[in-house]
């Protein structure tokens, strides 16, 4: 479980191809407080450390995983949003993350707003996902890329957000053009009710 407030971001090293998975080597400021199977968020993707070797660290991710997210798209020398599982002890800042990525959204603008910075990001329409939770809504939150954040002008298929200038130094949104692939997670608590509605139906 994550929270979506980002510690920072990993450096990607090397990537090694094992069939249909993926090993990515990282490094980043705390690979030295790591252990093995630990659970790292990486662009929001929940993937556990098999490896460490000094400044590195090793993660895999398999097929669905490659294909629901962003990861595929990693080059050597890219930026990598990380953060650490959530400690059930300390304020919950961002929002409930699990870490499964639902889907990949591209990013079809972005303005500056006099000091912050909107992304508007767009995903395909599907109607019987939405039915399902998958959708976003005004002042809710979704997760982008592993960051947790606030909704605005959502419509059926888009949503726009709200960097300031602390996130945009701190993560990989500094890298964010118009056409760049990111990793979305919808509210849980938006599946979970969107699936009660469903199962009252039925009674």
């Amino acid at each position: 479980m994550f929270s979506g407030i980002i510690e920072e971001f990993a450096t990607v090293k090397a990537i090694n191809h094992d069939r249909d998975n993926i090993d990515f080597t990282l490094s980043c400021s705390f690979t030295s407080e790591l252990k093995i199977d630990q659970s790292v968020a990486h662009n929001g993707v929940c993937l556990t450390v098999v490896s460490i070797s000094g400044d590195n660290y090793v993660v895999t991710a398999m097929k669905e995983t490659l294909e629901r997210s962003n990861l595929g798209l990693l080059r050597i020398g890219d930026k990598v949003n990380v953060e650490r599982s959530m400690m059930m002890n300390g304020r919950l800042d961002g929002h409930i993350v699990q870490g499964h990525v639902d889907q990949t959204a591209i990013c079809t603008a972005k303005e500056d707003a006099n000091g912050s910075t909107y992304f508007t990001f767009e995903y395909p329409e599907d109607k019987v996902m939405a039915l399902h939770g998958y959708f976003t809504v005004d002042k809710g939150s979704v997760t982008v890329n592993g960051v947790s954040l606030t909704v605005c002008n959502p419509t059926a298929n888009s949503f726009q957000v709200a960097i300031i200038p602390y996130t945009m130094e701190h993560t990989n949104f500094q890298d964010i053009q118009v056409g760049t692939t990111v990793n979305i997670e919808f509210d849980i608590l938006g599946k979970y009710i969107a699936r009660l509605a469903q199962l009252s139906k039925t009674e």
